[in-house]
């Protein structure tokens, strides 16, 4: 009789997990079932502001790989629309409900992979019955939004409640589909993954496509009319609204390893070692949205929620559970979007977080372009260093730029992840062409800047 591994959650970590079990121990050694709770596989998130927006046509180009392929090529059994609700580790099994049916099965497990991802922070005011409420966390919930975008009457005014990563993309998202848009934030600036002097940078353009900023703002009730949003109440006065797009931030999904025991950690994800191993649990594996990993800075525990990251537990996880050996090395933090016509990039640490790591460090900023200043095309960027006073380490980096700034977030993620100071990186032996950068490419100048800040104090 094989072994059999449950998979918990059919998104990045889990079928990777169960993909890379696969390609070690055939279906006659290890038996995997896979529940998921929603009706799609392996799918990008991160895509969803993009094809709501129109710049996607077909929403199934998000989906990587669907349940038909992993049943027929990987001999793995995803069942959709199942919801694990409990785990018993004491007799090796898992309570399962068919969310369409309501009825509850138990399966058992040798091997048991908790990849339930992130579940969104929902304010209060945001659990009213009514239509026209939405959340982006999943593809379904995306389904959901552009259904609602492409009725007959369909909305006219949309407010995004909370300006990191998501809201940002969806506030863009419901103006290339005509809606009039405002966009509600408690904070100084949208953007609060990056530092406010480059958050405002965010901002401008943000407005400059007529998009209503609203920082400082707080939502303090919902309007609702025959069951249908109307206005949307903030301390900044009353929205109209007939669209509102919650992006309040997420929380690890971690409530069912809580009430198996399985240790959380100081951010709610749950603790994992180096293999992804769930600590103190035997033969339990945990990866993605769910868990708590290491910033290789600071070595704090963070909860990072990005798909690269999970992708990459999740091999790690299914590699060990496949008789391999792999590890996770951690996090620094990289992330970039596109928000309007700029590139937004960062990695590292910011300020505040620096100050609270106990590092003494300086900041400096470069204006500079993407390619040689006469050539055809050349466009702005700023970019923003943070390195530790003492020894020139570099701590953190952030870009906001017209073009390219993925390509120099890249470079300097590269040089975060090895320890190097702003001066080894100033003498960097990077690419030059007038086509593709300045014959000082930006990254060198800021190092050149920060060299002289910290020789400077």
């Amino acid at each position: 009789m094989p072994e059999r591994l449950v998979v918990i959650g059919g998104d990045a970590a889990g079928m990777s997990a169960a993909s890379q079990a696969r390609r070690r121990r055939k279906p006659a050694d290890l038996e995997i079932v896979a529940f998921e709770r929603g009706h799609f596989t392996s799918y990008s998130a991160c895509g969803i502001p993009y094809w709501i927006g129109g710049l996607v046509a077909d929403r199934d180009a998000l989906i990587a790989r669907s349940p038909e392929t992993f049943r027929a090529e990987h001999d793995i059994d995803v069942r959709l629309r199942h919801e694990v609700i409990g785990i018993d580790l004491d007799r090796r099994e898992v309570l399962v409900r068919n969310v369409d049916t309501g009825t509850e099965s138990r399966e058992w497990f040798d091997q048991l992979m908790y990849a339930a991802g992130a579940t969104p922070r929902k304010p209060p005011w945001a659990r009213v019955d009514a239509r026209g409420i939405f959340g982006v966390q999943t593809l379904d919930d995306g389904t959901a939004l552009r259904a609602w975008l492409d009725a007959d009457p369909g909305p006219r005014h949309a407010v995004v409640v909370g300006g990191g990563y998501i809201g940002v993309e969806m506030a863009e998202a419901m103006i290339q589909r005509d809606l009039t848009v405002t966009l509600v934030e408690q904070g100084d600036q949208p953007m609060s993954t990056v530092d406010p002097d480059m958050g405002v940078l965010v901002r401008d353009s943000m407005c400059q496509l007529g998009i209503d900023i609203r920082t400082g703002c707080t939502v303090t009730g919902l309007t609702v009319r025959d069951g249908r949003l109307s206005a949307v109440e903030t301390t900044d006065g009353t929205l109209p609204a007939d669209l509102v797009v919650v992006s309040t931030g997420v929380r690890p999904n971690s409530r069912l390893a809580a009430d198996a025991g399985l240790p959380i950690g100081v951010t709610g994800g749950i603790r994992v070692d180096l293999q992804m191993r769930v600590l103190g649990a035997d033969r339990v594996w945990a990866a993605g949205d769910c868990v708590e990993t290491v910033h290789r800075l600071t070595g704090q525990p963070v909860h990072v929620p990005l798909g690269t990251h999970a992708n990459k537990q999740g091999r790690v996880a299914g590699l060990n559970i496949g008789g391999g050996y792999a590890t996770f090395p951690g996090v620094i933090g990289t992330a970039v979007t596109r928000v309007c016509d700029l590139e937004v990039a960062r990695t590292g640490l910011l300020e505040r977080e620096a100050e609270d790591a106990g590092y003494q460090y300086v900041s400096t900023r470069i204006e500079s372009t993407n390619r040689a200043g006469y050539f055809p095309g050349a466009k702005s960027m700023t970019v923003k260093l943070i390195a530790e006073r003492r020894s020139g380490q570099l701590l953190g980096a952030q870009i906001v730029g017209r073009s390219e700034a993925a390509k120099r977030i890249d470079a300097l993620a590269v040089a975060l992840w090895n320890y190097m100071t702003v001066d080894e990186m100033a003498g960097l032996d990077l690419g030059y062409a007038p086509p593709y950068a300045p014959v000082w490419d930006p990254v060198l100048i800021a190092a050149r800047k920060a060299v002289d800040a910290i020789h400077a104090g």
